[in-house]
């Protein structure tokens, strides 16, 4: 099948990790993936799959969005007539062009599929004020005319059949992980830290990520001196709160790690994996904790708290974060026994139900239910 991939290279996030470890799944598996992305890399970023790509002008890009110059939506379109793919996958950006694709692959007779990424509060909760209920509020008219939006839970599924998109046009893929890279292993981390118990967050460092409501109640639980936190991730809240929570509390600031193999290494050297966000999507660095076999904590928003239903890890309500965090993260110190069953039960949970393998399954299926659907495309045509 020919795939005309269309998402982030960079920066760094979550949707950057999706678009590679599923165009790197479907080239493996003999399918034709062109990548279209916002601007050339300086240098090529790690573990990147080898195929045909088309830069796209930009005029600004982040973590949470990007704006594209005028030209962006000429050459995609010249690039999509040029590439003559059978489907059309837009990992979606935050972008303004999200809101044209539609109209381009329409005038082009091509099938189009998005990922809706934005992240959002859990069951029975409000969707955070600001930016997570306008993104939904905007998408939602716009993600009708796509021929099938990927979201990772039903929660999220119900939410946007709310705003008026057809629920049977929605599809429940959740982010899977690849196994047998994050898995359990040895690991020196904390003989470098110099730590007997070791406990990490990875992600953002940003309001929305609620890291210091884990930072507070750490400092006030007193944790004993081989206990430490590594904070792995940059954003814009690091430089203030880095010198309030440093390392005489047994905090360690490793910023943004880009090496996978080293973020694996820490992983498996690890005992606990704390994510204390406000909103989220599905969490692929608590995927990838939970598979490496960590004790998980994240609190009930997105789909994380799915994740960790029935015993797969420790689920805490946002409001009420630090409160638990303070009482809960001395008892997994002085139990190691308690956090070895909860990485246990942590791998298993990703094992039965989150694997990148049965994630591609998944979207391979519904590509074919698309394609079913829709003309022949252009490569198909005489």
């Amino acid at each position: 099948m020919r795939i005309a991939w269309i998402g982030k290279k960079s920066p760094f996030c979550g949707n950057v990790t999706y678009s590679r470890e599923i165009t790197n799944a479907l080239l493996d598996r003999g399918h034709q993936v062109s990548f279209l992305h916002f601007a050339q890399e300086d240098s090529e970023p790690e573990n990147w799959p080898n195929l045909r790509e088309v830069s796209l002008p930009f005029i600004y890009k982040s973590q949470v969005y990007t704006i594209p110059t005028f030209k962006a939506t000429k050459l995609l379109t010249e690039s999509l007539r040029e590439i003559k793919p059978d489907i059309v996958h837009a990992s979606l950006t935050l972008s303004p062009l999200d809101f044209f694709l539609p109209e381009i692959c329409e005038e082009l007779r091509l099938p189009l599929i998005a990922t809706f990424h934005t992240p959002f509060a859990g069951k029975g909760a409000k969707l955070i004020s600001g930016t997570q209920l306008l993104a939904y509020q905007l998408y939602a008219p716009f993600l009708v005319n796509y021929d099938r939006v990927i979201v990772f839970s039903q929660i999220q599924r119900e939410l946007l059949a709310g705003m008026g998109v057809r629920e049977e046009n929605i599809a429940v893929i959740p982010n899977g992980v690849d196994t047998v890279k994050y898995s359990p292993g040895f690991s020196q981390v904390k003989t470098e830290f110099k730590a007997e118990r070791l406990f990490v967050y990875q992600g953002r460092i940003a309001p929305e990520k609620n890291v210091e409501a884990l930072l507070r109640a750490w400092k006030q639980s007193a944790m004993e001196p081989g206990t430490k936190l590594l904070i792995v991730g940059d954003g814009p809240l690091k430089s203030s709160l880095e010198q309030f929570y440093g390392s005489e509390y047994g905090i360690i600031w490793l910023g943004f790690v880009a090496d996978e193999d080293r973020r694996i290494e820490i992983l498996r050297g690890a005992d606990v994996f704390i994510l204390p966000s406000l909103v989220e999507g599905l969490s692929l660095s608590l995927l990838e904790g939970m598979s490496c076999g960590l004790a998980c904590l994240a609190t009930d928003v997105g789909a994380d708290g799915e994740v960790l239903e029935k015993g797969a890890g420790i689920v805490i309500n946002t409001k009420t974060a630090r409160s638990q965090l303070r009482t809960l993260l001395p008892v997994l110190q002085d139990h190691p026994e308690l956090t070895t069953l909860l990485g246990q039960k942590a791998r298993q949970r990703v094992l039965d139900r989150y694997t990148l393998s049965k994630n591609i399954t998944l979207l391979e299926e519904l590509y074919k239910e698309v394609l079913a659907q829709r003309p022949l495309p252009l490569s198909r045509r005489a």
